[in-house]
């Protein structure tokens, strides 16, 4: 089950959303996303193990096995978060695969705004980053990163390259591939697309919640959404 907030509604008082240098409002207080929850209890945000049972964590941020050659996450986090739609429905896609025998991996899910700056000023290409003059799916709690894996083996599924590979290889639409790599995307990709998912064309490991409820951009450490 999600975690559920409780708070005193005559405590929170409206403030003034921060905008980042990019322009973007952005709810850095915790206090602000709880009034946001309290208006609109769908814009939960809902830690992915307490609901989609035995889904497998493998959050790359939190440690230097990542493009970036750096712990992003600081402190490491054990956690990570989808706002609720997104996570009853991937709770949905674990089930489906679990008849089968196979299970989700997350490399990423939700990512502070802040991680979002870094990258961009690092890499600086939208196919591959978000650009934060926008924010990203993964600052609304919207995105997921994630592979499947054999329940028996416990290893994944050979996807053809690995997690943040940024070349042609890893787009949806390339196709030199054995035909064993092209069940297992394919797998992934409906799977997913099933549930309401949407695939970034760039990256097999990447899909999105449509933003129908105008979720907000967040800039919380991981540490203040765990209850």
């Amino acid at each position: 089950m999600p975690v559920l907030i409780f708070f005193n509604v005559t405590q929170l008082r409206a403030q003034e959303t921060s905008v980042s240098k990019y322009g973007v409002p952005v709810i850095n207080k915790l206090t602000e996303y709880q009034l946001s929850v309290h208006k609109d209890s769908v814009k939960t945000m809902v830690e992915l193990q307490t609901l989609v049972p035995g889904i497998v964590y493998d959050l790359r941020y939190a440690t230097i096995n990542n493009f970036m050659h750096r712990q992003m996450y600081i402190p490491a986090t054990r956690h990570t978060y989808l706002r609720l739609p997104a996570a009853r429905a991937l709770a949905a896609v674990q089930k489906e695969l679990n008849n089968k025998g196979y299970g989700l991996k997350i490399f990423d899910a939700y990512r502070p705004y802040g991680v979002t700056i870094s990258f961009w000023e690092l890499v600086k290409d939208e196919r591959y980053v978000a650009n934060p003059k926008n924010g990203s799916g993964h600052n609304r709690g919207l995105a997921v990163d994630l592979t499947i894996i054999d329940l028996k083996s416990r290893r994944e599924l050979d996807m053809g390259t690995g997690f943040d590979n940024f070349t042609d290889t890893a787009h949806h639409s390339f196709t030199a591939l054995s035909s064993g790599v092209l069940a297992n995307r394919n797998l992934l990709k409906t799977s997913m697309e099933k549930h309401g998912f949407k695939k970034l064309e760039t990256e097999w490991w990447h899909f999105f919640w449509t933003n129908d409820r105008g979720y907000e951009v967040l800039d919380l450490p991981f540490e203040k959404l765990t209850y």
